[in-house]
């Protein structure tokens, strides 16, 4: 991938009320004001929450496709490094599935949509008919059909998110494979990549609207009992994710020979700086530079944190099984074993594209829910309201989930220097004439 600039201007700091998230928090306090008071007015807002999420359906293929193309395209010399991506996929592939068997499992012992009793029927269905793939039984032929598009600009120009994800990992090995002469297609797929983020950016504006629209109208609608399910619903995601990195990253760590809970001191500014922007992007160059200074080698380093932004997206796995079990519980939606296990399939495959972009989580979800039509995406405006809090959980899991698989692999590769990563962890030096790590803050 090209070099990632360390230094960076310091973001300006907005005024609160120009926030973001203290405008999404704002309209979600008076849409639930207007639902109780005025319930029969509140629902005529509920377009908006509507039309958001056709916002966020327009942006997904392009995306994904980018992300997942520049990921693996931009790795050079793939035969040299061919066995550290070896393992370093290995323990992504099972980590992430880890991560949505997890949160698979807490949705059906705690159950956060159970009881809300919502009818799909009064969800509009019209504004995402459009977007949802075919709603037939997905048997494996079924799949195959669906997956392999008719050529290979048909994904763009239809509805099966599936076909992105097929060429997007097809094109990006191919163009991987191409060495010299594919680089200044890659540099322009990289280009594109900035203008379609900012896109992302521009969309997420509109959030707080969508946010008043949908809470509005789910309040009014169904009252304010529904509120609790959603509370109950952000409680366990955080929850959940904390016993994860705790627990199961935590245990790995100390296999390993480290304490996470070390490792999170020591990248305190950068997790500050992830919760701050609610995305893990925006400490990327900062945690590059501090597992090199941690004692990972540069090489391991370089491969697996820019890998990990689309491959090792613990905390968007947990978040998408978890959803959509919720979406499927609140609108007494059966799902058989197979549909269960057909959505952790997509869900792994959908959440490649994911990159630390703030409310690439909404998106992802919205791409899982797309091809797996048993549960209604319809429901996604059920959570439309409280997806912003949940969206710095993600990422604060994300990129903890990267900073140990980084320091994993460095140690499975004999790459790791131990001395350089006790000092770091533990807020020392080797050497009087090196900077502190400790003190060590983000660009």
């Amino acid at each position: 991938m090209q070099p990632i600039p360390v230094e960076a201007a310091p973001p300006v700091r907005l005024p609160f009320y120009r926030q973001l998230y203290f405008q999404v928090v704002l309209a979600i306090v008076l849409g639930v004001l207007l639902g109780y008071f005025e319930p029969q007015y509140a629902q005529q807002f509920k377009p908006l929450g509507d039309a958001f999420v056709k916002l966020v359906k327009m942006i997904i293929a392009p995306v994904i496709f980018l992300t997942i193309v520049t990921g693996i395209a931009g790795m050079t010399h793939l035969s040299t490094v061919g066995r550290v991506f070896g393992k370093t996929m290995v323990y992504f592939l099972f980590f992430s599935t880890l991560a949505l068997v997890v949160g698979m499992i807490v949705a059906h012992v705690v159950q956060p949509g159970a009881g809300m009793h919502i009818n799909v029927a009064d969800l509009d269905q019209k504004a995402v008919q459009g977007y949802v793939s075919k709603s037939h039984e997905m048997t494996l032929t079924g799949f195959l059909m669906d997956i392999i598009p008719k050529t290979l600009m048909s994904p763009f120009v239809g509805d099966n998110i599936l076909q992105v994800l097929f060429v997007a990992v097809l094109f990006g090995v191919s163009l991987a494979m191409s060495g010299e002469r594919g680089k200044p297609v890659l540099k322009l797929f990289e280009s594109l990549t900035i203008p379609v983020f900012k896109l992302v950016h521009i969309l997420m504006k509109a959030a707080p609207i969508g946010a008043f629209g949908a809470i509005a109208f789910t309040i009014g609608k169904f009252g304010l009992s529904s509120l609790v399910n959603l509370a109950w619903l952000v409680g366990t995601f955080y929850l959940t994710s904390l016993v994860f990195v705790v627990v199961i990253l935590g245990a790995v760590a100390r296999m390993c020979g480290f304490s996470v809970t070390k490792l999170a001191r020591y990248l305190k500014a950068e997790l500050l700086l992830v919760l701050g922007t609610s995305s893990s992007e925006s400490a990327l160059p900062s945690l590059m530079e501090k597992m090199e200074k941690a004692g990972c080698s540069k090489s391991v380093v370089g491969l697996v944190v820019p890998t990990g932004y689309s491959f090792n997206l613990d905390g968007t796995n947990i978040y998408m099984t978890l959803a959509a079990l919720f979406i499927a519980q609140a609108t007494d939606t059966h799902l058989t074993l197979g549909h269960q296990i057909m959505l952790l399939l997509v869900a792994m495959l959908s959440s490649k594209g994911a990159a630390g972009v703030t409310g690439a989580g909404f998106i992802t979800l919205a791409a899982t829910l797309a091809v797996v039509p048993e549960v209604p995406i319809a429901g996604m405006a059920l959570i439309l309201g409280v997806d912003r809090f949940m969206s710095e959980c993600r990422s604060l899991t994300n990129f903890m989930g990267n900073a140990v698989a980084t320091v994993v692999v460095s140690k499975w590769e004999k790459a790791l220097d131990h001395d350089k990563l006790d000092a770091a962890l533990n807020g020392k030096t080797l050497d009087p004439d090196d900077e502190p790590v400790a003190a060590a803050q983000t660009s």
